[in-house]
């Protein structure tokens, strides 16, 4: 009977000095896509540079993306919406090119505010998410909060001694994302803190709000005090966007619109 042949071990696989060297540096997709583009690159005879420029642009385009997620998620937007999404011909009240050029963001870069005006369901809440969505992908400090939500935050804070620190924590922000304005009555803590947060962030950062009540009644929701809602509207108006969105409603189509605001035009710069 023959002697059994001894269980060869497969073959090792041939070292990779490049890609563990890569590794080592964080540089995990150039790792992984080196071969597969260099024999892309053989194939078209491409120059080195063009290689290198290729591996270098797969790098960055996933870190981007993964900074891009990781801002999303810290901005925590109950639900994401793009201005692709928007449907501009159901709101003709939306003046569609003054928005587009809202999204390249330059009012972030001149500390301006973005005003939404109008009855439910019209469409605000999209346009702030879909705005504070492009100031994301542009790699800016965004956060949204329903202005209820933020404001019992800060009375917290307040109460535990933290308010200072929290407002630091708001004027670093690029862009702070407040929802729902007028919903819900203000105590007089909660409008002072208001106020507190708009002063804080006046010509330093922008702020989006969203409301359904015109201008006159602020001092209404805003605990009664007609001065304190003077001087939010004083900074949230200085340098200013301002959209009255009037149309039917997307959730209720017969639901009529409010009337726009006093004074104001469909959209105001400065």
């Amino acid at each position: 009977m023959a002697a059994a042949t001894p269980f060869a071990p497969p073959p090792k696989r041939p070292a990779d000095p490049l890609g563990l060297q890569l590794k080592e540096l964080g540089l995990y997709v150039m790792a992984e896509r080196y071969q597969e583009l260099a024999e892309e690159a053989l194939k078209a005879k491409s120059p080195y540079a063009h290689y290198l420029a290729s591996l270098v642009s797969a790098q960055l385009a996933a870190r981007m993306d993964r900074s891009f997620r990781e801002r999303l998620a810290r901005a925590r937007f109950p639900v994401l919406k793009t201005l692709e999404e928007y449907d501009f011909s159901f709101q003709p009240g939306v003046d569609e090119r003054q928005v587009r050029t809202l999204a390249e963001l330059h009012f972030l870069e001149r500390a301006e505010n973005v005003l939404f005006i109008g009855p439910p369901g019209v469409g605000k809440t999209h346009l702030a998410t879909a705005l504070g969505v492009k100031a994301c992908a542009a790699r800016r400090r965004v956060a949204f909060y329903p202005i209820g939500d933020l404001l019992d935050q800060l009375a917290l804070a307040q109460a535990a001694g933290l308010l200072p620190a929290k407002l630091v924590e708001l004027s670093r922000l690029n862009l702070l994302i407040l929802d729902e304005l007028g919903y819900l009555a203000l105590d007089a803590t909660r409008a002072n803190l208001l106020f507190q947060v708009v002063s804080r962030l006046y010509e330093r950062s922008s702020i989006i709000l969203t409301t359904n009540r015109r201008f006159e009644a602020w001092g209404e929701i805003l605990a009664g005090d007609a001065v304190i809602a003077g001087a939010i509207l004083d900074r949230l108006l200085h340098h200013r966007h301002l959209f009255a969105t009037n149309g039917p409603s997307y959730r209720t189509p017969d639901l009529t619109g409010v009337q726009e605001p006093a004074g104001s035009g469909r959209e105001l710069n400065r």
